[in-house]
């Protein structure tokens, strides 16, 4: 995207929103059906889009919280272009079967030689160095965060150099198995650990940018969740414009499919809300009541959640920290509260 056309820019993302406000009967104030049926339309519907204020247009997209965090710390401790690696020794780790790849890693089951303990070896494809550093300095930065895999160590082969990273072991179960049988208050307490996860990076200046079921593992037997590869999490910068080319396509923002580049940690809220859309509505029933007013609380308070989530303008989403006070979490909130007074 050219720098200097705010203007197009927002235009593109407000005619966007506009087209999908007519399929689902949400029509923005901004936008006024003029003739549902003209003739150089057929039955077509003809739009008129109001262009939004000048102000608005020409104003930096900026996040509505933890905006300055990077502004306010220290260069090293988000430039990490200048991060100097300490290896670890490669022989300490053992492969003991594949368990995932993907673009840019193959993912395998190990084990310490040392301590015998489980690990996951994620073994990197070439790659630039740059992005190698980031995801390990945001690793390092991120380590002891709620619900944050762990990174153990960092190795590489002394004859490929291929670098390899060293994570804790999670006992995880595929989310297509998984999911249909959670129940509906299992959806809202991994949801809730997961925000934990998102608010927490969040807070510490970082987006992941690429929030999905394949990246949360889920022990469900221990109730344990980690959100995983941190290898598209990027450091946020007020008025920095960042490549769309990120995110999965069935979990991209509005803001990425129509080029707007200095977005921020709502991205993942957006991530989120099609994730848990996902886990909701593949279950059968959709929403267990024990009776029908308990029925119709329960709808309303999942749909005005994602309602929050789901929004084209991020800056309307709701942040971690928000979502994580909704009503729809109450019963998961409460169950915490009472664990943290018996402990």
């Amino acid at each position: 995207m050219k720098k200097g056309f705010p203007d197009r820019r927002f235009l593109i993302a407000f005619a966007v929103a506009a087209i999908l406000a007519i399929f689902s009967n949400n029509i923005d104030d901004n936008v006024v059906i003029i003739d549902k049926s003209p003739p150089c339309l057929g039955n077509r519907t003809r739009l008129e889009i109001r262009a939004p204020a000048a102000s608005a247009a020409a104003s930096m997209s900026k996040a509505r919280v933890y905006a300055d965090v990077n502004v306010l710390r220290p260069k090293e401790y988000w430039d990490y272009e200048s991060l100097t690696v300490q290896w670890g020794d490669q022989d300490d780790y053992e492969v003991v079967r594949k368990v995932g790849r993907g673009k840019y890693s193959e993912v395998f089951e190990g084990i310490n030689t040392n301590s015998s303990e489980r690990c996951v070896i994620k073994i990197l494809k070439p790659v630039k160095k740059k992005k190698i550093k980031r995801e390990i300095k945001i690793l390092q930065n991120l380590c002891g965060g709620p619900n944050i895999i762990k990174l153990l160590d960092i190795v590489r082969d002394q004859h490929s150099k291929t670098p390899s990273l060293i994570f804790e072991y999670v006992n995880s179960t595929d989310f297509k198995i998984l999911y249909p049988t959670l129940t509906d208050y299992d959806i809202r307490y991994y949801i809730y650990e997961l925000l934990k996860a998102l608010d927490y990076c969040h807070s510490q200046g970082i987006m992941h940018r690429d929030v999905k079921p394949h990246n949360v593992m889920i022990d469900h037997d221990l109730r344990k969740l980690r959100l995983i590869d941190w290898g598209l999490a990027e450091f946020y910068h007020p008025g920095k414009e960042y490549n769309v080319r990120v995110a999965s396509r069935y979990f991209k923002g509005p803001e990425l499919l129509v080029d707007l580049q200095d977005y921020d940690y709502s991205l993942d809220m957006w991530s989120l809300g099609c994730m848990l859309a996902g886990m909701i509505f593949r279950k059968e029933p959709f929403f267990y009541g024990h009776d029908n007013h308990d029925q119709l609380v329960k709808i309303a308070k999942a749909i005005d959640f994602l309602d929050k989530l789901l929004r084209y303008d991020h800056q309307d989403r709701l942040t971690a920290r928000e979502a994580m006070a909704h009503p729809y979490f109450f019963q998961v909130r409460a169950a915490e509260n009472s664990r943290m007074r018996t402990q």
